[in-house]
């Protein structure tokens, strides 16, 4: 796939998804106990031979920065790269990204020098998805189209946050309305379905041939693809829709990013980390097994470089490096774990004056939560949810849609019930 080049939009400010955007942008938030998502959509290129990537950031993006030239390294023989494209002021544009054809247009400049590159892909960094996409771009070619549009089947209830299309037989799109009212829906239903998925949603995944992407860009004055580029164009250019039958979640807010990452914990998910033929890669943290000493686990996702003593687990992710204390129980919990070991002086230090070590303390209950990394919760601690509230901002945590989360580097004294 040489003549392909990959480009990750790096999002917004992730506002649904504070605090886990506190002090990163959502592409670099963690997922699954040791990866993030942005790891999604460059293994996605990586397992279609698409090896030359940019990824376009802008908020809070020195985590996301540090994570890929950490893990992504190409040889000098495969000629491969995820290179970084941060926002940047210059003498022709002093503003910075604004949306997201707006930060494509700003970047465009970065990609005219590979001439050899005729197609571009363009991919969200906040989904969850196993796409082969050389089907796209062999569809894309076949179909001779201007631009072509991944969907995804959806259910009528998912529709009021996504882009929806509608589509003629031969897969020519239409219509195309960017968070439709429930009158609108009628007319956008594509198909008639017995598992009730009668709506295409924009995935947020695009190709076009270079030079037409060049020159609409250059003509258009659209900040957003979903919102205003694709709309407009659908009219003017022929537009297809590859459509995706597997597995896809948008990870828009905290409910989507708990309910995806604690569906990884079933028997069998959806979603595949263990796919031999299409494997998720992160960084290697070369860490030791987990010890678990004394535990009842059950249906949870245990990552490496762990010591749980004396715990229960129940339908829950561990992350890396996590330490739990004994007779602590979690359960339908998001534990994002620990960027670093404490060192000996540090254990001392904390020990000095009084501080929790970073992890959980021993006798704690956390049931329906998600705790950030590097959190460090002292003893006899309940995060319940005790007073059942939807909705809530704290110093030390906020509730959303009921799911209590703990931001990161907070210190939660021991004896605090939440």
């Amino acid at each position: 796939m040489r003549d392909v080049m990959g480009i990750v939009l790096g999002g917004g400010q992730g506002q649904r998804l504070f605090p886990l955007t506190k002090f990163r942008s959502k592409p670099a938030v963690p997922l699954g106990g040791k990866y993030r998502l942005i790891d999604i959509p460059i293994s996605n290129c990586l397992n279609s031979q698409i090896n030359r990537i940019f990824v376009l950031t802008q908020f809070n993006s020195a985590s996301l920065n540090k994570h890929i030239v950490q893990t992504y390294k190409f040889d000098m023989f495969n000629g491969g790269f995820v290179d970084i494209l941060a926002a940047e002021q210059t003498p022709d544009n002093t503003s910075w990204f604004e949306g997201t054809a707006d930060a494509v247009r700003k970047s465009i400049k970065h990609l005219l020098p590979y001439r050899d590159v005729k197609y571009v892909i363009i991919l969200s960094g906040d989904q969850l998805y196993q796409m082969n996409l050389r089907r796209v771009i062999d569809f894309h070619i076949k179909n001779n189209a201007d631009i072509t549009v991944a969907a995804s089947p959806v259910a009528a209830e998912s529709t009021s946050g996504l882009g929806i299309m509608k589509i003629q037989n031969d897969g020519r799109i239409i219509t195309f309305r960017e968070k439709p009212n429930p009158e609108d829906l009628p007319e956008l239903r594509y198909a008639d379905r017995s598992d009730g998925l009668e709506y295409l949603a924009n995935m947020g995944i695009y190709v076009f041939r270079k030079q037409f992407l060049v020159d609409l860009l250059t003509e258009s004055t659209a900040i957003d693809f979903g919102k205003e580029l694709i709309p407009q164009a659908v009219h003017k250019y022929k537009l297809s829709a590859y459509i995706f039958e597997g597995y896809w979640e948008d990870i828009g807010n905290i409910r989507s990013f708990y309910d995806a990452n604690l569906a990884l914990t079933e028997i069998t998910p959806k979603f595949n980390f263990y796919d031999a033929e299409m494997p998720i890669y992160t960084h290697p943290r070369n860490l030791p097994g987990s010890k678990l000493n004394n535990c009842n686990v059950h249906q949870s996702i245990i990552s490496e470089g762990c010591i749980l003593t004396g715990s229960d687990i129940k339908h829950s992710i561990v992350g890396v490096r996590s330490r739990i204390g004994n007779g602590t129980t979690i359960k339908h919990s998001i534990i994002m774990g620990i960027d670093r070991f404490e060192t000996s002086a540090q254990l001392e230090e904390n020990a000095a004056n009084k501080a929790p070590h970073i992890g959980i303390g021993n006798h704690c209950t956390i049931i329906n939560a998600i705790i950030d990394k590097d959190v460090r919760i002292g003893d006899n601690v309940s995060i319940i949810n005790a007073h059942n509230l939807q909705e809530r901002d704290d110093e030390n945590y906020c509730i959303r849609d009921g799911i209590i989360v703990i931001p990161k580097d907070a210190w939660i004294r021991s004896g605090t019930v939440i």
